[in-house]
């Protein structure tokens, strides 16, 4: 076989779609722009705007527990001190308004109180009998005026205008800060009201009968709410401690709270629903609402001064921002629509189990995750508005939730258009979804039911150019579907509606064109070939068979592999002829396919003889993603070639593969999971690849080739030109230039070659070490880096017994 040109293949790491949030405390700056969240043993601030991970803060090896953040939004996180503040798990943090104070709950029952900027403990408050489980600071505003004397209401004033220390006056029970108080709720429903001045405690109040989850102080209204898990939340007098009113919220609740400066209170809890309530009548605001299903419960609720929004942390790692601001009248006289959702922010994706990119321009990608649901994800680069429910998105904003199967989702694919999504689960169904992203619109559009088990593979006819005008109007003429229980069914679709009822709901369909028993394990996967004549499908039985879409009749068997077949794929139209592992080009005139198997192995197939072209090794697990690179030209300024036909393979081992089909050589390979890639899919206007797996992580992959050909062969060229200019300074005697350069360039022989012309001189010039005193400055002025690598040389040519002196 003739020689070729080598190319070389690179990409990197574009962006990174990562898990912010994996359950645990959440934490919002004083602000509203910093979210503080916990990621295992580590924080990690987000910038709510922007979507930007600012920081991640490191852990001590422990799982997060609590977390508290205070201060502005400009940051650059320091470790200062770490303290170790009780002998069981920290279970709840709070810190004061004025940023002085840190209070900390334990599960043995004791709190403690802090100084944050010296470090020590202040207070050490015991009297519960279980975990704490809430903790609130505030300032009682209950007391009486006519026992401060003018003095002190000067001295008061002051520090209030100031912001000055507060600390000190907590410890040494100073008037100023004699208000301060600690409120600590536990799992015994009991909730200890602490006068931090006198270091006691001056109320319990003990009519909750289950866990106390939240308290908040309301300063207007002179008292404080708290809410337990036994379906109440109560509001106290401040002045007396007695109980004025029980609300009857009828569910678990995980956090209450006053919306700021108003009358109105919100809760959340089991139902996964914030709802709004008037503390003064006990009447709930809001109108009923659906209860949401399992991971939806309300975990906590955060609120800040200066922001127009609630954020809920819901029990599926998702956080929600609802916007308050049509609450900024007061309490409304009838009952008002739940408030309005700002965003959807994932946590963390989960298991990423497949992914496609949607919408004609590729600005959506579709993941499904491990759920019942598929999370639609902006791949926009713009920031957003955090008062309103704005259209527009940051990167790797959640956009919508396609929601309807019932089970978890295994499997999607995509039409050529990017507007029609189909969807295969374990709930035996499959699902075609509408994507019209620039009405905002996601629907669902039919249900195909039939099959007895789960799905596992899915794909849709490729839709012809001429219908890209239109493509809501032409949805894909048929949808093929492979499950656990062996078989294929294939499904029209453009007879499913009427088109004079094109805006009528969607509708099952239980009967398919037809059934067809394919393998003798479940299938895996699906492949359609580019005029929608022949498909293929992929099975743990070990092989794949590809069959005549009309007919539904097999026209070959593809056998070869050890294990099962994870994933096929046909190639694209006018691929050009690949040679064989030891033949020349082989007959591709009816195609070629595409598979990765459990083997570790990717091969490639001919559909003329059905015959093993090439196989492809160096997976050290599973290869589950296999697909074709598009077809493109890359140009070396001095060499011209094409690029040669190009595979990428993801694999149990976590890496994806780049391969040259022809020679079977990985071209490169991509490092940046830490868990199996079960999803991988590529951009064909820019050829970049997406990755996602089991680490709950999304990788872009930007194809850098053209750059670093592009950079190759500028160097080179430089290289060549420092040489002729090397050999110029060499041929002209000019010693210090060509000593300099010879370093640079790493060329021993003939810096050994300069040094003895310079020490052969004669005569040599006065009082020179070398020979040559302009020889001599060059070697004072070397850095370090080249002074050592200059006595490497002379240790290598004094060891050398043609060189020695």
């Amino acid at each position: 076989m003739g020689s070729r040109t080598n190319v070389i293949t690179t990409f990197e790491p574009e962006r990174v779609i990562q898990p912010i949030y994996t359950g645990g405390d959440v934490a919002l700056d004083s602000e509203g722009r910093i979210l503080v969240t916990c990621l295992g043993e580590e924080a990690v601030l987000t910038d709510l705007k922007t979507g930007r991970a600012l920081a991640r803060l490191e852990g001590d090896g422990e799982v997060l527990t609590a977390l508290a953040k205070d201060g502005p939004s400009t940051l650059t996180p320091i470790l200062l001190r770490t303290l170790k503040p009780h002998s069981t798990p920290v279970i709840t943090i709070t810190i004061d308004r004025s940023g002085t104070l840190l209070g900390t709950g334990s599960a043995d029952g004791v709190v403690k109180v802090w100084d944050i900027r010296g470090g020590f403990a202040t207070h050490t408050l015991r009297g519960h009998n279980g975990v704490i489980s809430a903790l609130h600071f505030f300032e009682s505003t209950s007391e009486p005026m006519s026992e401060i004397s003018s003095k002190q209401k000067k001295k008061r004033q002051k520090e209030t205008d100031s912001g000055g220390d507060r600390m000190d006056g907590v410890v040494n029970g100073d008037t100023a800060t004699a208000r301060f108080r600690l409120a600590s709720g536990s799992e015994d429903g009991k909730i200890r009201i602490w006068d931090l001045s006198k270091r006691k405690s001056i109320a319990t109040l003990d009519s909750h009968v289950s866990v106390v989850r939240d308290i908040e102080f309301s300063p207007i209204l002179n008292v404080l709410v708290s809410g337990s898990r036994d379906k109440t939340a109560i509001i106290w007098d401040a002045q007396t401690w007695t109980a004025t009113r029980v609300i009857p919220v009828i569910e678990i609740v995980e956090a209450v709270g006053f919306i700021k400066e108003s009358n109105l209170l919100f809760t959340g809890g089991d139902s996964g629903r914030l709802r709004i309530w008037d503390s003064q009548t006990g009447r709930e605001l809001t109108k009923e609402q659906t209860a949401g299903g399992e991971g939806d419960e309300i975990i906590r609720v955060l609120q800040n001064s200066g922001s127009q929004f609630l954020l809920t942390v819901h029990a599926d790692q998702s956080l929600l921002l609802h916007s308050t601001s049509c609450l900024s009248q007061g309490s409304p006289s009838s009952q008002i629509e739940p408030l309005p959702l700002i965003r959807r922010i994932s946590g963390t994706h989960d298991e990423i189990i497949d992914l496609a990119y949607v919408t004609p321009d590729r600005s959506l990608l579709a993941l499904a995750t491990n759920s019942e649901s598929i999370r639609l994800v902006s791949l926009a680069t713009q920031t957003s508005d955090l008062s309103s429910a704005s259209n527009e998105h940051y990167f790797g904003a959640d956009v919508a939730l396609l929601q309807g199967h019932e089970e978890i989702i295994i499997c999607l694919d995509v039409d050529s258009t990017g507007c029609w999504l189909a969807t295969g689960a374990k709930d035996n169904t499959a699902r075609l979804w509408k994507i019209d992203h620039a009405r905002q619109s996601y629907d669902h559009y039919a249900t195909f039911t039939g099959h007895a088990e789960s799905l596992g593979a899915i794909s849709l006819a490729q839709q012809p150019s001429s219908l890209n005008s239109d493509p809501f109007a032409h949805p894909p003429i048929f949808l093929l579907t492979g499950s656990q229980d062996k078989t294929v069914k294939r499904w029209n679709i453009g007879k499913l509606l009427n088109p004079k009822n094109s805006g009528s709901k969607s509708q099952p369909l239980s009967r398919a064109l037809y059934t067809r028993k394919a393998h003798d394990k479940d299938i895996n996967a699906i492949s359609i070939n580019h005029n929608n004549t022949l498909f293929a499908s992929a099975s743990q039985d070990r092989t794949v068979k590809i069959w005549s879409i009309d007919e539904g009749e097999v026209q070959g068997i593809l056998r070869g592999h050890r294990r099962g077949v994870w994933s096929v794929m046909f190639a694209p139209k006018d691929t050009p002829a690949i040679s064989g592992d030891s033949t020349g080009p082989a007959s591709t005139r009816h195609g070629v396919v595409l598979t990765g198997s459990g083997d570790k192995t990717v091969k490639i197939w001919s559909l003329t003889d059905y015959s093993c072209l090439r196989t492809l090794e160096g997976h050290t697990n599973s290869v589950l993603k296999v697909l074709w690179l598009p077809l493109r030209s890359s140009e070396d300024a001095t060499t011209h070639h094409k690029r040669p036909v190009q595979i990428a393979s993801a694999g149990g081992d976590g890496l994806v593969k780049i391969w040259d089909a022809n020679t079977g050589e990985p071209a490169c390979t991509l490092d940046n999971h830490t868990d199996r890639i079960w999803a991988l899919t590529v951009d064909p206007s820019t050829n970049t690849l997406v990755s996602g797996g089991g680490d709950s992580v999304v990788t872009f992959w930007k194809d850098t080739t053209s750059r670093t050909i592009a950079a190759t062969a500028a160097a080179s060229t430089e290289r060549v030109e420092q040489e002729q200019q090397l050999m110029n300074y060499v041929h002209a005697g000019s010693y210090r230039e060509a000593i300099t350069l010879a370093l640079a360039l790493n060329h021993p022989a003939r810096l050994l070659s300069l040094f003895q012309g310079v020490v052969d001189r004669n005569p040599p010039e006065e009082g020179s070490l070398s020979g040559l005193k302009s020889v001599d400055e060059v070697l004072m002025h070397l850095s370090d880096e080249q002074l050592l690598e200059l006595l490497r040389r002379l240790r290598d040519w004094n060891t050398n017994a043609r060189t020695a002196v």
